[in-house]
């Protein structure tokens, strides 16, 4: 029997155990029991915190969305430029998600469980809801009514080069990332925000 250890919640450690199984086998070849091992718990207590394999995984993306879009809004100063915010929050990004292990190794050996979210109509989910979960953060310096469409439109541009292997903009960059910024999205988020909103 496996001793369960502590201090630190049973469920955060089972989360973090996952991604440290992830980024060592990848989602195919980990187990509940990797995961159990690596969490220092039973098996048993993974299945009853969180149920079968899938729906830990769905607990694990979950958790980490929302960890991401919380250093996201954080990097954001308050009463920053728009220019400002924006390298901020290119640059957090760019670095949780080339940073981030578990992804990575998905990424790289398992890109077909990647590409329908972000090819397609996947894309077009992803952008969706991508853009209702960072409109707050975007409200904090751009009027209500743009947000929305600002993030999803930065979140495009970002992606591109940040997926790119030949991009001329280094993502973590703060210097690369606001050239990118004042001659390519702000300029845009301007021109829309110049628009009537209605007819």
């Amino acid at each position: 029997m496996t001793r369960e250890r502590g201090p630190q919640p049973v469920r955060e450690r089972i989360l973090t155990a996952t991604l440290v199984s992830l980024a060592r086998y990848g989602v195919a070849k980990t187990t509940l029991d990797d995961v159990a091992k690596e969490a220092g718990c039973a098996r048993a207590t993974v299945y009853r915190y969180f149920g079968g394999k899938q729906q830990l995984l769905d607990a694990v993306i979950a958790h980490e969305c929302g960890r991401v879009l919380a250093a996201i809004d954080a990097s954001v100063e308050p009463g920053a430029a728009t220019e400002d915010a924006l390298v901020a929050m290119a640059t957090t990004a760019a670095h949780e998600v080339l940073e981030h292990d578990a992804l990575q190794f998905v990424l790289a050996h398992e890109p077909e469980l990647i590409l329908p979210w972000i090819t397609f109509d996947g894309c077009d989910r992803f952008l969706a809801s991508t853009g209702a979960a960072l409109a707050p953060t975007f409200e904090r310096f751009l009027p209500a009514s743009d947000a929305n469409r600002a993030a999803q439109w930065c979140t495009r541009i970002f992606l591109a080069y940040l997926g790119a292997d030949d991009t001329p903009v280094a993502m973590t960059d703060a210097r690369d990332v606001r050239a990118l910024v004042s001659d390519f999205v702000a300029p845009a988020l301007r021109a829309s925000a110049s628009q009537p909103t209605g007819r």
